[in-house]
């Protein structure tokens, strides 16, 4: 196995502890900002870190993916990442981070059942266990709601919707990711998805709002900025050292980094992020959930030997 495995693995790594963390931090930006104007934000901070970064001397390299036979899939990244980041935060703006990020596992499932058709990646009787060992975890995990009138309510069932619904538009970024990546460089096609989020949000949000932070609302935001460059980025990275099944499969444990997060900023800080009920069931179903993301990621050893 040739050793880029090895940085594949390690930018796999800082994408799963930063979007662990995001939600958390997303949640009590919620309570001071609007959806929408959170997103500009994330975008416009990374735009511009990217820009002093890099982004001066990479004109050429952003024309050339807005241009054919790469447009449909520059657009495509755009749109749908963009489209990901409302939808997410919408619908975490009605349910619990644990919960958005036990939904949001449904988008590695989806990206790797898209390259089976785009790509022609094999799938194997495992991994369609893995896809059973998924969808058996989600309704443990949600079993006590399932039983509970909290579960039928009209905000709830939007969330769950909605965070659906991000993960259909990531998975579709990351097929068109995977194909740019062929000849693109993957911080180029950060750069022109967050100057184009940056645009695109900017009518429907209002940057004024940040008058209003308090100084533990500001570090909250400025991390949320800083995520998307260091995440996407790493996510980027790594799939140009490592193939998408195996970058899918780390990326699986993040939701249960998420649940650890919340435990811990529960207990040690002072705030309070909402959970979902969990007890035994509940906690099996979250491994249910990451052992099958990672299971239907993850293919044969031999092909990586």
């Amino acid at each position: 196995m040739s050793n880029t495995w090895k940085l594949g693995l390690g930018f796999s790594l800082i994408t799963v502890v930063m979007w662990g963390l995001l939600p958390l931090a997303l949640k009590v930006l919620l309570e001071a900002m609007d959806p929408l104007t959170i997103s500009w934000y994330r975008f416009s901070f990374s735009a511009a870190i990217a820009l002093l970064w890099y982004g001066y001397k990479r004109a050429p390299e952003l024309k050339n993916l807005l241009t054919p036979p790469h447009l449909k899939f520059g657009l495509a990244s755009v749109f749908a990442l963009t489209g990901n980041y409302v939808l997410y935060i919408w619908g975490l703006d009605e349910i619990t981070p644990g919960a958005a990020q036990i939904l949001i596992q449904l988008a590695p499932l989806m990206l790797l059942i898209g390259s089976v058709f785009i790509f022609k990646e094999q799938f194997s009787i495992l991994q369609w266990l893995g896809v059973v060992a998924l969808s058996s975890g989600l309704l443990l995990f949600f079993h006590q709601r399932l039983s509970s009138v909290v579960f039928t309510s009209d905000s709830y069932l939007t969330g769950i919707a909605l965070v659906i619904g991000a993960a259909i538009l990531w998975s579709i970024y990351g097929l068109a990711q995977k194909q740019l990546l062929v000849e693109h460089h993957a911080q180029d096609i950060l750069l022109l998805i967050c100057l184009a989020g940056t645009l695109l949000l900017l009518p429907l949000s209002e940057p004024q709002q940040i008058v209003n932070l308090n100084g533990v609302e500001l570090a909250l935001l400025t991390f949320c900025g800083m995520n998307t460059i260091i995440a996407y980025g790493s996510f980027g990275l790594a799939m140009s050292y490592w193939e998408s099944s195996r970058v899918s499969a780390v990326i699986a444990i993040t939701p249960l980094l998420t649940l650890l997060f919340t435990v811990v900023v529960n207990r040690w800080i002072s705030t309070t992020v909402p959970t979902e009920p969990l007890d035994w069931l509940s906690y099996l179903g979250a491994l249910l959930v990451v052992s099958g993301a990672a299971v239907v990621a993850l293919r044969k050893l031999s092909e990586d030997r």
